[in-house]
């Protein structure tokens, strides 16, 4: 087949974003020729990654994959105006600069729904070429915008921007031969909201599997980490999603414990969570920064376990965070102050401990109990988790899926 790829996000990008790259490649390695449509890369931080800088327009071929970059605003801050700049600036770039020279002659389109001004070159293919689409929602809009604090419902402008983005969501769902959805909680919203039963698919994501396996224990251990210690680990974004005060506090309550917190990553939290440590008492936290690529390899092979948490947003119960299927893939030991989907997954697993978002007490109790596992049990809990991620979430099993669905995508746009 001939598939085109349309994602704001790719490759040098990392985290959630580089898994694009991963489908696309994954396609051509199939057989399939892919073609890719996206920005200048500039994720996580709004700067723009090395060896890149804006055009109009730039073409690239990466293993076998022909990308298409087209100019934007890059932007990733707590500004809203900044960021409406960088979604809308590339929805019309991709529209006006990229969609009339690139995807010609696709089969079918995958097309990564976050964030939904992505309609906008989506319904411009549809309107030029009739192109089937398989639209996959990774981030359920507009409810993510809510949930960060970035729409803001309250004031005309708040109110506005909701409304927009709902009649941008609702598009795409029109005008999509399939929905595909990471969650169970997503996909029963999304009926809700009127998407057609028999269009609707469940896809789940897969983590960075050259990043995340497993991998012994480094020796000697770094970070100055004590060798009696059990280490955790919080690798991600510091923000308000993230809801890491509960870790914080309930770190405090078990200073007495041979256990060291590692915290790795940047946001707009990260200043504030470094006072509260330091006022909480949590001598057991440790803020690393954010971390190169290349070291993220490394942290994960020293962790016996790794957090994963969500604030207590509605949002949150119908949310997977890609952190949890990294942590799977990486075969270390899971403590998540999630609810919901994801707390289901790590539930079934084996693989660790849930508790409810904002239970300081109860997560404080989770951590004495993983302490009292020991380093020894909490790699048994470690298996678990990679026999689950290779039985549900591994990226062999997750481009099958999408690729049966943009063969149903392709069928039924021949017709």
């Amino acid at each position: 087949m001939r598939i085109g790829l349309l994602t704001q996000w790719y490759d040098p990008e990392p985290g959630p974003a580089a898994l694009p790259g991963a489908l696309a490649r994954g396609l051509a390695e199939r057989g399939h020729q892919v073609e890719v449509l996206t920005g200048f890369p500039n994720y996580p931080d709004g700067q723009l990654a090395p060896g890149y800088r804006i055009r109009a327009r730039q073409v690239e071929v990466d293993g076998g994959v022909r990308v298409t970059r087209v100019a934007l605003y890059p932007s990733h801050d707590a500004s809203p105006v900044r960021r409406l700049a960088n979604y809308g600036s590339f929805a019309m770039s991709a529209a006006m600069l990229g969609i009339p020279g690139a995807f010609r002659r696709l089969d079918a389109l995958w097309v990564n729904y976050s964030p939904v001004s992505l309609a906008l070159p989506m319904l411009a293919q549809r309107a030029l070429r009739r192109t089937p689409a398989l639209v996959h929602v990774l981030d359920l809009w507009p409810d993510t915008l809510t949930a960060t604090g970035f729409g803001g419902g309250d004031g005309l402008a708040g109110r506005s921007a909701l409304r927009v983005a709902d009649a941008a969501c609702r598009a795409m769902y029109r005008y999509a031969e399939r929905v595909a959805y990471i969650s169970p909680g997503v996909g029963a919203v999304l009926a809700e909201r009127g998407v057609p039963a028999d269009r609707l698919a469940y896809a789940p994501m897969w983590a960075d599997e050259a990043l995340f396996a497993p991998r012994p224990a480094p020796y000697p251990r770094p970070y100055d980490l004590p060798e009696d210690h059990v280490v955790l680990v919080y690798a991600g974004t510091l923000g308000r999603a993230q809801g890491l005060d509960g870790l914080i506090r309930a770190c405090a309550a078990v200073t007495d414990l041979p256990m060291t917190c590692l915290i790795a990553g940047s946001g707009v939290e990260e200043e504030r969570l470094r006072e509260l440590a330091v006022g909480a008492g949590a001598a057991n936290v440790r803020f690393l920064g954010r971390l190169p690529a290349s070291e993220m390899t490394g942290l994960m092979a020293a962790a016996d376990a790794s957090y994963v948490s969500l604030n207590d947003d509605p949002l949150a119960a119908i949310t997977m965070p890609s952190k949890v299927q990294a942590i799977l893939a990486s075969g270390r030991a899971l403590v998540a102050s999630v609810p919901g989907d994801a707390a289901q997954v790590v539930g079934d697993s084996g693989a660790g401990w849930v508790v409810a978002p904002g239970d300081v007490s109860g997560l404080a109790r989770a951590l004495r109990e993983m302490g009292a596992c020991g380093r020894g049990g909490l790699e048994v809990r470690g298996r678990n988790a990679r026999a689950y991620y290779e039985q549900h979430f591994s990226r062999a099993r997750g481009i099958d899926r999408i690729e049966g669905l943009l063969r149903a995508v392709a069928s039924e746009g021949s017709r």
